[in-house]
């Protein structure tokens, strides 16, 4: 892999569900199906350990584990992103490290929180970001989404870009997003090397309009989401939003009515994992849900419907 400064990192980096068992174990096999079902269809990277992947109910132990296996099965095959947020900046730098040592590529972080009522300053989270590329020596990504309640204004992005030079890439997430991402590359300039969206690419065709040069999406389809990405950056324009609505309802069939069981759902289906199993207090999805989302996804067949056909 090159350096964010010689060769940015642009296309698709879905986000990599943890399956479990259906007595809620993590599946360790299941795991390992995922990241080579993800890797077939071409990603340009994966993001593991994210907010969609169940992160705030596996144990550290758990996560640890996991970060080991990832990185050593995915093997080089795609650049992989660990996400290693937390309210702790030892624990989020202790992270990182181990990330790191492991073979990761980029980290992925949010900006400390605990809750509705912890927090800290702008000074702080320079603290905490400078803290964590200390650990790791390896590009930062600022997951900017409302899951942290945390306000970060364009002018703050740039400074953090700024101040700690491995700070390079932001994905946004916000309402707004295409007004955010215009902003901060207008604002950030040759300092943003990777402004992404998120959200399932739910408003991908206005944030590549805004200047995305990556999204992360979900495992749900990325197959089908890449050659909008294809044809948008070949300058084909009509052709990827044709491809884009295609694909919109399902897209946002999962993010209105899913969320992230919604992959693992689908991933059942085509026989990647066994059990779409979520950790309580998260709820399986509703048989009615379930039959919407599997008739959208049998409309347009992506890959983890039919990998282990």
């Amino acid at each position: 892999m090159t350096s964010e400064k010689s060769k940015p990192w642009r296309g698709i980096y879905p986000i990599a569900p943890t399956p479990f068992t259906a007595t809620g174990d993590v599946d360790h096999d299941g795991q390992r199906r995922v990241l080579d079902c993800m890797i077939d269809q071409g990603v340009d990277g994966i993001c593991i350990l994210a907010n969609y992947s169940e992160q705030f109910l596996l144990t550290d132990d758990e996560r640890n584990t996991l970060t080991d296996l990832c990185l050593g099965h995915v093997a080089g095959r795609v650049p992989v992103i660990v996400t290693c947020s937390h309210f702790s900046t030892r624990i989020a730098a202790d992270r990182a490290r181990r990330a790191a040592a492991g073979g990761a590529g980029m980290l992925m972080l949010m900006p400390p929180y605990h809750g509705t009522g912890l927090r800290t300053d702008e000074n702080g989270m320079v603290q905490h970001f400078t803290a964590v590329a200390d650990a790791a020596r390896i590009p930062l990504m600022v997951q900017d989404a409302p899951l942290s309640g945390v306000a970060l204004s364009v002018p703050f992005l740039v400074r953090l870009a700024r101040e700690v030079p491995l700070v390079r890439y932001f994905k946004i997430e916000m309402p707004g997003t295409a007004t955010k991402l215009r902003a901060l590359i207008d604002a950030g300039g040759e300092l943003i090397d990777g402004p992404y969206d998120g959200e399932e690419s739910i408003t991908l065709m206005a944030d590549l309009d805004a200047g995305a040069t990556g999204t992360m999406s979900s495992a749900l389809l990325p197959d089908l989401i890449k050659p909008v990405l294809t044809h948008y950056f070949a300058g084909r324009r009509p052709e990827a939003a044709a491809a884009y609505a295609r694909i919109l309802p399902l897209i946002n069939y999962e993010n209105r009515q899913c969320g992230l069981r919604a992959t693992k759902t689908v991933m059942m289906e085509g026989g990647v994992i066994r059990s779409d199993h979520v950790r309580h207090p998260l709820d399986a999805l509703h048989p009615a849900p379930r039959a919407g989302l599997l008739a959208l996804a049998r409309a347009v067949i992506p890959f983890a419907l039919r990998c282990r056909r």
